[in-house]
C-alpha cells in the first residue's frame, strides 16, 4: 500500500466522482481508476459502490477513509517537520472555518500568513462546527475556527477568540421591533424563525439559548449562509436570533436588533480548535503565532 494510492482513494471519497478527483490531482482518470482498483485488490474488498451516476463508499471504504486521512496527515507532518528543521516552512496548511466567525478576519489572517510563508500551500474548508471538530480529530484539518464548542465535545485545546450575546433581528414593521429595546423570551412564542442548519455555530448557540430560557420555537426556514438569512428577515418571512455582530453587517442595514432578556443566557463564542500539541504541524504553529499577535490583549 503506497501513499499515492491513499491520496487517490481520499480524493475520490471526497469528490464522490472519479473525473473530478482526477482533475483535482492532475492525473489521468484511467491511472486514478487503476490505482484504486489495485488498492481494492490488495485489501481484497471493494472500497466504492459505483453506478453510472454515483460513487459511494462501502462500509470497508468508510473505515479505510479514517485511517487513510490520519496516515496522510502523519506523512505531511513528517515532511513539514524536516523542512522546519532546515529553516523552511513548506507543505500544506489545511484549516477549517465556520462562516462569519467572530474575533478573526480569515481573509486578512491568511493573506498575512501567505506573505510570511509564500512556499506554504493553503487549503480552506468552510464547514459546520461538528464537521470541523471531526476534521481536526481525524487529522484532515490542521486546525479550525469554530463556534460554540462545549467542553464534552473537545478534550483538546480551545483558544478563545470572541464572545458576544445573541440578539433578535426583525424587520422594522414587526411587532417586536416596537419594543423598548428589549424582549422577553416568552414574547417570542408563536413566532416563525429563520435559522441555519443545526450544525452551524450560530444555530447551536441559538438552540442553547432557547433551551436555557426554557422556551420552545419552530424553525420554519433553514439556510446555509448569513446573506440568505438576512434577506428573508428583510422580507418579513420570520425573525432570527443571531450573534450580535450579524446586526452590524451591511446587509443587515434597515433591520431592527432587539436585546433579549437574561444576561446570563448562553452566548456565541468563537474559538480556535487545536489538536494535541505534539500533533500540531509547523504550519499550524506559525498560523497560531499570527493569531496571537492580532488578538487584543
Amino acid at each position: 500500500m503506497e501513499l499515492r494510492q491513499l491520496e487517490h482513494f481520499v480524493a475520490v471519497a471526497e469528490e464522490r466522482h472519479f473525473t473530478r478527483a482526477a482533475e483535482r490531482l492532475a492525473v489521468s482518470q484511467s491511472g486514478l481508476s487503476a490505482s484504486v482498483r489495485a488498492l481494492e485488490h490488495e485489501l481484497k474488498t471493494p472500497l466504492f459502490s459505483r453506478t453510472t451516476r454515483t460513487v459511494r463508499l462501502t462500509e470497508a471504504g468508510a473505515a479505510l477513509l479514517v485511517e487513510a486521512e490520519r496516515t496522510l496527515a502523519g506523512a505531511r507532518a513528517a515532511r513539514d517537520a524536516v523542512d522546519a528543521v532546515r529553516g523552511l516552512l513548506r507543505g500544506t496548511l489545511t484549516l477549517g472555518v465556520e462562516q462569519c466567525v467572530a474575533g478573526v478576519s480569515t481573509a486578512r489572517l491568511l493573506a498575512a500568513f501567505h506573505r510570511e510563508h509564500p512556499h506554504m500551500e493553503i487549503r480552506l474548508r468552510q464547514e459546520g462546527t461538528s464537521s470541523l471538530l471531526e476534521g481536526v480529530a481525524g487529522g484532515r484539518l490542521d486546525l479550525a475556527f469554530a463556534a460554540t464548542v462545549s467542553p464534552p465535545e473537545w478534550r483538546g485545546e480551545l483558544v478563545p477568540l470572541a464572545r458576544e450575546p445573541m440578539v433578535l433581528l426583525c424587520a422594522p414593521g414587526h411587532r417586536l421591533a416596537q419594543e423598548d429595546g428589549r424582549v422577553a423570551w416568552g414574547e417570542l412564542r408563536g413566532e416563525s424563525f429563520i435559522d441555519f442548519h443545526p450544525d452551524w455555530g450560530p444555530r447551536r448557540a441559538a438552540d442553547e439559548a432557547f433551551a436555557a430560557a426554557g422556551a420552545r420555537r419552530t424553525v420554519a426556514l433553514e439556510v446555509n449562509d448569513v446573506h440568505s438569512l438576512l434577506e428573508l428577515v428583510h422580507e418579513g418571512l420570520g425573525i432570527a436570533v443571531v450573534p450580535h455582530h450579524f446586526s452590524r453587517k451591511p446587509e443587515a442595514c434597515g433591520l431592527v436588533a432587539v436585546e433579549l432578556d437574561g444576561a446570563d443566557r448562553p452566548g456565541y463564542e468563537s474559538v480556535v480548535v487545536l489538536p494535541p500539541a505534539r500533533a500540531m504541524s509547523p504550519g499550524a504553529k506559525a498560523l497560531m503565532t499570527l493569531v496571537r499577535k492580532t488578538q487584543p490583549r
